[in-house]
Order: structure tokens, then C-alpha cells, then sequence
């Protein structure tokens, strides 16, 4: 598991107190599993680490990801996980991230025109959505959600989850899929919204709905494969989920090192395990 990041542990919105806390803490670590997995109490916080703020769907990736990083380098690195559009808007509001990964490529398009970015970054993973059941439920996984379908018409819709579509772009694919498919209307009021996909995924994982639309980043990650099953929904039905990260416009030398290293061919594999769809090189 990954041992390289220091994860800055925040709901979302909530960044500036964090922050504070990490300058007090600047010796130690402020680190949870439960954002990134491994990320290790005993590593230091340097002041070379580079701070990232990422898309919720990178959870699994993103955290091998540093720490491969961690290993070739020796530098820790600092992520902060949540939806794309309350990143973006942290951002915005002053948050001293230094590279952004976003699940929609729109988010940072807005931090570039508004000056706060070193350019207009790039496309590193178009992403997908996956349909999750947990074991146990009476919903059965297919790409067109019919099991869905065929519970809502009896008159049994359960819970449902979905990442909020206000601001986590997987949400809004989600919503897209279930109007695609006519079932927005009659799994609206059954939804259990998640602050983020991770959250979504948690809700939709631990038993207390029949499932949810989530990232298929975080479906084929060991944690959720023990706890259910899924489907890959068609990405037709959705608009593309094209992520972009970008260097900010503070971006430290230790943060260029980390971007130019998550565009490595290693990296690029990552991704690509985690069911994601690479641009070309």
C-alpha cells in the first residue's frame, strides 16, 4: 500500500482550518488512511512536499502514484481529496495548492481564466462511470442499470447512491445517465448524495443502499471488490469525463518534479490500471 502521502484529512470546504493546523504541525503529520490508503503516520512533512489538491476518483491511483514518487525521490507528498468544483472553488479563495487534478477538465479551464495557473495543464485520463452493488443486494449490476429499472417499477426503489452533481463532475455524469435512461425522475427521491464520488462510493458500498453510480477508478480497487460487484456503464450515455490537472501559479520546483513524474510512463500505467482511458502521449 502507499506510504508516500500525507494526506490533509478536510470536508470539503473546510481547507483553511486544515491548513492552519498544518503550519502548526509542520514537524509532524496530519495523515489518514481514509483518504489515501498506506499513507504513513511516520512520514515527515518537509517543506519540499508538494501540496495537491485531486479529484476524489484518484483516490487508489493517485496514492500508488506518490508513492512511487516517494521512493524514486524521497520527498512526501501532500494530497487533499474532494470534488472538483469545491477544489476549484478553494482555489479560487486563496487554498496554497500547487497542482490540481480534476475529474472535469472544465474546473481548471476556469483557474486559467482567472490567472491562477502556470498554463493550461493537460488531459491525463478520460474517466468512466460504474453501476456497484454490494454484496447481499437485490440489484444486480448490468451496464443499462435494468435491475434498477425493474426495482423502481415494482414499487421498491431501496436507496441509491451519487456523488452531489452540483459540483463533483462523476455526480453530474451520473444524473446524465439516469435522464439518459428515464430513471431520474423515479430514483430522485431514493438518492443518497455524496459530498464527492469517494463518499458516493462509500455510501453505495457499505450496505446501508442496494448501490450507486460511482467512479470505476474506485469499483476496481481491492477495498470495494471485497464488498461488492459492478458493471461499467456505457460511456455514450454521459458526457466525457475528461480530466485535467494543471501547475498552479505557485507551483514550488518539487511540485514540477511530481507533475512532470504523473505524465511518466509508470504513472500513465497507474491510470490505466484503474480503468481509466489515456490521452495519447
Amino acid at each position: 500500500d502507499p506510504a508516500g502521502a500525507d494526506v490533509i484529512h478536510r470536508n470539503d470546504g473546510q481547507w483553511s482550518l486544515r491548513l492552519v493546523l498544518l503550519a502548526c504541525l509542520s514537524c509532524c503529520v496530519v495523515a489518514t488512511s481514509a483518504e489515501i490508503p498506506g499513507a504513513s503516520p511516520a512520514a515527515p512533512v518537509t517543506a519540499a512536499a508538494p501540496l495537491v489538491a485531486a479529484a476524489s476518483d484518484l483516490k487508489f491511483a493517485l496514492g500508488e502514484i506518490v508513492e512511487h514518487f516517494r521512493r524514486e525521490t524521497g520527498m512526501v507528498t501532500r494530497v487533499s481529496l474532494g470534488s472538483s468544483g469545491n477544489l476549484a472553488r478553494q482555489i479560487e479563495q486563496g487554498a496554497p495548492f500547487e497542482i490540481f487534478l480534476s475529474a472535469d477538465e472544465a474546473y481548471v479551464r476556469r483557474l486559467v481564466d482567472a490567472g491562477l495557473t502556470r498554463d493550461d495543464g493537460s488531459v491525463y485520463a478520460i474517466g468512466r462511470l460504474a453501476f456497484f452493488a454490494p454484496t447481499g443486494s437485490p440489484l444486480e449490476p448490468d451496464p443499462r442499470l435494468e435491475s434498477l429499472r425493474r426495482r423502481l417499477d415494482g414499487g421498491d426503489p431501496g436507496r441509491f447512491a451519487i456523488a452531489n452533481p452540483d459540483h463533483a463532475p462523476y455526480g453530474r455524469a451520473a444524473r446524465q445517465v439516469l435522464q439518459a435512461l428515464g430513471l431520474w425522475n423515479a430514483v430522485r427521491p431514493q438518492l443518497v448524495i455524496g459530498e464527492n464520488v469517494a463518499q458516493a462510493a462509500q455510501f453505495a458500498s457499505d450496505g446501508n443502499t442496494d448501490g450507486g453510480l460511482i467512479a470505476h477508478s474506485l469499483a476496481l480497487a481491492p477495498e470495494l471488490g471485497r464488498r461488492g460487484r459492478f458493471a461499467l456503464v456505457p460511456d455514450e450515455l454521459h458526457e466525457p469525463l475528461r480530466q485535467r490537472m494543471v501547475l498552479l501559479r505557485n507551483a514550488s520546483p518539487a511540485a514540477i518534479r511530481l507533475y512532470d513524474f504523473m505524465h511518466a510512463p509508470a504513472s500513465r500505467a497507474v491510470f490505466e490500471r484503474y480503468g481509466f482511458a489515456l490521452p495519447p502521449d
